[in-house]
């Protein structure tokens, strides 16, 4: 009997044609949109005639441009405002579930997808956004889509793609005080590259990922895309099967039952082959910190700036020009390095145990008077968990509020933007050029490291202040 990957025995039960010499056919459980990359898409069906082929698998939540603060008030950016009341219009005449701003389950689309049940393992899911990897946590195939696929999957539940070759990418040991998910991926993008994944599916495993909670799953699978990768994806097992339990479309009674025996034979079968393996240890990993402009440039937070001797052609190009953009020099230590902001939040780092974290680190002190930080929960789910357990007295008492969900600083496609030439200490995903605002300078970091950055107002090693 064929060994297959985990990856293989979901994609293969999903193949519905396979185009010679071309891609497969794929038919897919789950279609997220919000309001960015699907009014194109809507435009597109209504051009041509056609209906949403089968609206009940469709979710929708605006997030990327919402503001995170005033909710309940009119948006005054009219973009934002327009895209946002098309998604609503649309979803509307297409019979599509819709969270709105003002709906307790409205947050980010990656967020409220787990959160309500909705993800599950087995399952081959897809939106208009890179980070739609973030579902593959709870063992589902899950990318990142363009616009016109999107118009594809509106209109017939299906899409054409090729299939990726296979990569596996094991963690294993204890993870030490003070070292979180956050780190352990931007470890493995500073070591493999942000091209290393190119072409490739992703499955994480090994006994530090199996040690994971399913949020910290959430956050390795997010960033599996940045190191080229098609996506990243987990194992289901009984830390899977109890985060789901329970939630609002979550199989119930029997179902479950049958749900649950299914998901047990959702795993990688022994001897499969993958195109590529990597082998990581995790006590050689340390609190991360980005330094360049994209995030595989990332050190250990008690290591130098890189001199990039080994560095030839474009790649040393690269590397003087992000060093350039941000102010830093080679040889130089990050530990110290004065910052203006602290983002925490994104599809990234939004979720209750972040907040967590970042309460016990901050708990009984002050923020840096030379600090801005902006805490924005990830969906309105997490901003009660924050509430009922007092976490929001605590940021208070630190002189932090708490802001409402959205996408925010992660991309700056609303208010949140950091100032030119202003360093943020960040828990999103990517420190490109401007990504968090015009001339911003981001730090990728885990919500420990930029809790000790909102307190010293400098780039701290977390595990000093543990």
């Amino acid at each position: 009997m064929e060994k297959k990957t985990l990856f293989d025995k979901i994609w293969d039960a999903h193949v519905i044609k396979k185009v010679e010499g071309g891609p497969n056919v794929l038919y897919i459980d789950r279609h997220y949109i919000h309001e960015v990359t699907s009014p194109v898409a809507f435009s597109g069906l209504k051009n041509r005639g056609l209906k949403v082929f089968r609206p009940s698998q469709t979710t929708a939540a605006p997030d990327h441009n919402v503001p995170t603060l005033h909710q309940g008030r009119p948006i005054t950016d009219v973009q934002s405002k327009t895209q946002v009341e098309q998604l609503e219009k649309n979803c509307k005449e297409s019979g599509i579930t819709h969270y709105g701003l003002g709906t307790e389950e409205h947050g980010i689309i990656h967020i409220i997808g787990p959160q309500l049940g909705l993800t599950q393992p087995g399952m081959t899911i897809v939106c208009g956004d890179s980070h739609t990897s973030t579902h593959g946590a709870l063992g589902s195939i899950a990318f990142g889509i363009g616009t016109s696929e999107v118009e594809m999957v509106l209109a017939s539940q299906c899409i054409m793609q090729a299939k990726p070759k296979k990569m596996r990418i094991s963690i294993d040991g204890n993870l030490s005080n003070g070292v979180t998910a956050k780190d352990v991926v931007l470890y493995v993008i500073a070591q493999i590259s942000t091209s290393g994944g190119t072409g490739h599916f992703v499955e994480f495993a090994g006994s530090t990922i199996r040690q994971m909670s399913m949020d910290g799953r959430m956050t390795v699978c997010n960033m599996s895309i940045e190191c080229g990768a098609r996506g990243g994806m987990i194992a289901p097992d009984e830390t899977t099967f109890e985060y789901i339990k329970g939630r609002k479309f979550a199989p119930k009674g029997e179902d479950w039952n049958k749900s649950v025996a299914k998901w047990k034979t959702l795993h990688t079968d022994e001897d499969a082959e993958f195109d590529k393996e990597y082998h990581f240890k995790a006590e050689d990993i340390e609190p991360m910190i980005t330094f360049g402009t994209n995030p595989g440039m990332g050190v250990g937070i008690s290591q130098d700036i890189p001199m990039g001797d080994n560095l030839q052609g474009s790649d040393k190009t690269s590397f003087i020009k992000a060093l350039d953009y941000m102010n830093f020099k080679p040889g130089e230590k990050m530990e110290g390095k004065k910052i203006d902001y602290v983002f925490l939040g994104s599809c990234t780092n939004g979720r209750i145990e972040d907040f967590i974290m970042f309460a016990k680190m901050i708990e009984g002190k002050k923020k840096a008077e030379n600090v801005t930080v902006w805490l924005v929960p990830g969906s309105k789910g997490v901003e009660k968990q924050i509430k009922a357990e007092g976490l929001d007295k605590i940021f208070e008492e630190a002189g932090i509020p708490l802001r409402e969900p959205g996408c925010s600083a992660c991309l700056a496609m609303n208010d949140d933007k950091i100032p030119a030439g202003k360093y943020s200490v960040s828990t999103s995903n990517r420190n490109f050029q401007g990504r968090q605002g015009p001339g911003s300078r981001t730090l990728l970091a885990s919500p420990l490291t930029a809790a000790a950055a909102a307190i010293t107002g400098v780039v701290t090693d977390p595990r000093k202040l543990l």
